[in-house]
């Protein structure tokens, strides 16, 4: 029986590739964003966040093999916190029971290398808090500042949802449950997200002096959909709150000798 997958940003860049590898290897997927899917929610709101569980519920039949939380945005605005943070931990949390009736039941965040980048420390707390006005508030101050203040919105977002998925994938409502819950933190990925870094060979050199990315450099959404393909997999039985970067070396580049 083919497995269920639900793939949350799956109307483009990481999340269509995923969804396409999935079909092509046999899995039911059920594609949500915000258009243009199987199920069009918003997810900067909690009504989205709850239509999305009451749609994959009545899609799926009540259970759901695999949830790959992918939609996200990389604008410098309180949507950005929203989405990146608080739909993601909603979507895997709201989606959680349907993961447990399944036999061997996978969750994937997708969160970012910019999560090894300067946070907002009182951002980062409201996020890791759950407390999402304080968030969105923090998030619309940073919003109104200098670019390199605004910029942090998305960083501490990724930050903060590879700091959630580290915290809970080893307690007993993930692991204890059986579900296998991990992240990919992806590099500069060719997406429409990413077109206007990448539009030129100048402005390509300039993003890789931030981003290092010796191997291979700049590479497509589908060499991440494989990583999340084996993630989500059977066979992936025991690998438990990892954060996989997928950035051509730009963590090792600048951690170091450094880990989680």
């Amino acid at each position: 029986m083919a497995r269920t997958a639900v793939i949350t940003g799956s109307a483009s860049g990481i999340g269509k590739a995923t969804s396409q590898l999935f079909v092509e290897r046999g899995y039911r997927v059920i594609g949500v964003d915000i258009a243009g899917a199987d199920v069009n929610v918003d997810l900067t709101t909690a009504a989205g966040r709850e239509a999305l569980v009451t749609e994959v519920t009545r899609l799926s039949g009540g259970t759901v093999d695999v949830v790959v939380a992918n939609a996200g945005l990389s604008s410098p605005t309180a949507a950005t916190a929203a989405v990146n943070y608080f739909g993601a931990v909603a979507t895997l949390e709201g989606l959680r029971p349907l993961m447990a009736a399944a036999e061997a039941p996978r969750a994937v965040a997708t969160a970012s290398m910019a999560s090894l980048f300067p946070v907002d420390d009182t951002l980062l707390a409201a996020f890791l808090a759950g407390d999402e006005p304080a968030a969105l508030a923090r998030a619309a101050e940073l919003a109104a500042g200098a670019p390199e203040t605004a910029n942090m919105i998305y960083s501490t977002s990724k930050r903060a949802l590879a700091l959630w998925m580290r915290r809970n994938a080893p307690t007993p409502a993930w692991a204890g449950a059986g579900i296998a819950l991990n992240g990919v933190a992806p590099g500069v990925v060719a997406t429409p997200m990413t077109a206007d870094l990448t539009a030129t060979e100048e402005a390509k050199a300039s993003l890789l002096q931030m981003v290092p990315m010796p191997l291979n450099g700049i590479f497509g959404p589908l060499q991440v959909a494989y990583l999340i393909a084996w993630l989500v997999s059977v066979e992936n039985a025991h690998l438990c709150g990892q954060m996989i970067f997928i950035d051509g070396g730009s963590d090792a580049v600048i951690r170091g000798d450094s880990t989680w």
